[in-house]
């Protein structure tokens, strides 16, 4: 993962050849656990989506984020560690649950600075929320329990996401969430959150 400076990424990843990597609610609920534990003491969340084989989180990457940590023989940014534990500690519990073996995650996470960048940050919010809907999973966002959108519209209160900076950073506010929400966004923006 390529985080080498403060700024806003968005961060994803998939199944190891796209297979699922989510198999019950119970799965995203301990994701978000491993989430809380190794993710949110070390950045400030903004958006996230566990889809059924991939996730995507909108994150703010602070200076804490990318002081420099050693795991074995490797010295690398907290975040890209906390990623590392993420994922690793998700995979050895899905493992054993499914009776399965190897890779649960392809081996590249993913990292796209897209603060200061047009509104590329902004997109990348708004798509995050809407990957659920594109996916065929759900006809509107509030259907889909496994993205940060219900807590931006008050309909549950998780504390995962930074809510108060991300309105801040992304000048938003709560009474247009729902609209910008259900915003078309043009695939051209779409590839730059990604390329």
């Amino acid at each position: 993962m390529n985080i080498q400076e403060p700024g806003i990424y968005h961060i994803y990843n998939r199944g190891n050849n796209q297979q699922n990597i989510f198999f019950n609610e119970d799965n995203y609920i301990y994701f978000l656990h491993k989430c809380q534990r190794y993710l949110k003491p070390i950045s400030e969340i903004l958006a996230w989506c566990l889809m059924t084989n991939h996730f995507h989180f909108l994150i703010e990457v602070t200076d804490k984020s990318i002081e420099r940590v050693q795991s074995g023989g490797i010295n690398m940014p907290a975040l890209t560690n906390g990623f590392r534990l993420l994922q690793s500690s998700y995979a050895k519990g899905i493992n054993k649950q499914q009776d399965r073996t190897g890779n649960l995650f392809q081996q590249k996470t993913k990292a796209k600075l897209v603060s200061g960048q047009e509104d590329y940050a902004m997109t990348a919010f708004f798509y995050i929320h809407q990957n659920p809907i594109e996916a065929n999973l759900v006809k509107t966002a509030e259907e889909w329990a496994y993205s940060s959108f219900r807590d931006y519209t008050g309909l549950r209160t998780g504390n995962l996401c930074n809510q108060e900076r991300a309105f801040q950073l992304l000048n938003l506010s709560a009474i247009d969430f729902r609209f910008e929400v259900a915003r078309e966004i043009d695939e051209e923006s779409v590839k730059k959150i990604f390329s």
